[in-house]
């Protein structure tokens, strides 16, 4: 029987995360080492009770949770959203502005298939989030990527000369997946800048905004009365209140462009999961706290990443924020190979710098990303331990 392939798919190199979980396959982790797992940037733990109550009570006694809801999501968390970014960001979000949809990442492939056709062009800097390559690939459309160097920050005036006639949006995530790094905000007003200036769109991934070290505002894009004409602004609910496997996030943009998503959302999935909704509208109006709480234990765990590499020999922090370490390492092998042996020979599973980068990047054999959001400060020092004990 002949295996009918779609050519770009076939092009598409297979998601990362599953690749590196098949590297546990007949591997036995003693009891007096258990395996880290430093892979995925995505909580283990359930939502809190009192959230996953509300939900429980929303499946039992609202009959039209369990019906199709509005394709661009259920209007009191469209409103919530946008006095959110309101109150935080400041200038105006509207309601009819937030658009809802089944996580973060589908909220990028709708923005994609409004902003670009087969041969176009998207500016992404590197290390990329693989999520963003592999949708731009299976799209036929051309990924270019912009050096970051050892900052993890990009340039605007190296991601200019990347514009061609052909280019149609930058894309950038702060704080960054996989570098952790959180952009400042005149560099970001700068990207907003440029974008205006050629007339193209700027993807704004702000999935671990939660989690920013930062007290003020990390831009302020949206006190631009005109931010609708340029900007696209991702979220995820998922982060903030445990709610990965329910498929919750947003996209804020202009009326005009939310019309167009409308139609992506309509044949993809019809309508967001209403209990997921449901949940993150309740954590929204009564999870403020916790959230804080939530936020202080991450940066906790950010020091303690940030504490700890200088004592470990050989390697070299670049970037540390919201749920990741990104780092150089100090062997000979390339990071892939690296990443492997870590599992056999130190119980550790993290990604290698080769996933989040152009194929044959020399940094890219040099870098590993570990997230650290599901270890604690205890944790991270036993990673740290059984990283300087390592002989690869």
């Amino acid at each position: 029987m002949t295996f009918t392939l779609n050519p770009r798919f076939a092009a598409t190199f297979p998601p990362p995360v599953m690749e590196a979980r098949r590297w546990l396959d007949g591997v036995i982790h003693p009891d007096d080492r258990p395996l880290i797992n430093v892979s995925q940037a995505a909580p283990v733990a359930p939502p809190p009770e009192a959230l996953r109550a509300a939900m429980a009570d929303a499946l039992m006694t609202q009959p039209e949770s369990h019906l199709y809801g509005p394709v661009l999501g259920l209007p009191a968390l469209r409103a919530r959203v946008a006095d959110e970014w309101t109150r935080s960001y400041g200038g105006t979000v509207q309601a009819s502005q937030v658009a809802i949809t089944s996580g973060c990442n589908q909220a990028f492939a709708a923005a994609i298939a409004t902003l670009a056709g087969d041969g176009d062009e998207v500016i992404i800097p590197t290390p990329w989030y693989f999520n963003h390559k592999m949708w731009l690939d299976m799209q036929g459309i051309h990924t270019v990527p912009l050096a970051t160097g050892d900052s993890l920050l990009p340039d605007p005036d190296a991601a200019e000369a990347l514009i061609t006639p052909r280019t149609r949006a930058i894309v950038l995530v702060t704080p960054n997946n996989p570098g952790g790094v959180e952009y400042p905000a005149g560099l970001v007003h700068a990207f907003y800048d440029l974008a205006q200036k050629h007339g193209l769109a700027l993807i704004l991934d702000e999935t671990y905004r939660d989690f920013d070290s930062r007290t003020s505002a990390p831009h302020d894009l949206f006190s631009d009365p005109d931010w609708a004409d340029t900007l696209i602004q991702l979220y995820s609910f998922s982060k903030a209140y445990r709610l990965t496997g329910h498929r919750v996030g947003a996209m804020t943009a202009s009326v005009k462009r939310l019309a167009e998503v409308e139609k992506f959302l309509d044949t993809v999935t019809i309508c967001p999961s209403q209990i997921g909704q449901i949940g993150a509208l309740w954590g929204m109006e009564n999870l403020g706290q916790w959230l804080a709480g939530e936020r202080a234990e991450i940066l906790d765990r950010r020091a303690a990443m940030a504490e700890g590499f200088p004592a470990l020999d050989g390697w070299r922090l670049l970037g540390c924020g919201a749920y990741f370490a990104y780092a150089e390492h100090p062997y000979d092998l390339p990071s892939n190979e690296v990443a492997q042996r870590l599992v056999g020979a130190a119980g550790l599973l993290m990604l290698p710098g080769t996933m989040f980068m152009p194929e044959g990047s020399a940094g890219g054999k040099r870098q590993m990303r570990i997230a650290f959001a599901n270890i604690d400060r205890a944790g991270v020092q036993e990673l740290f331990r059984r990283l300087s004990n390592l002989s690869i």
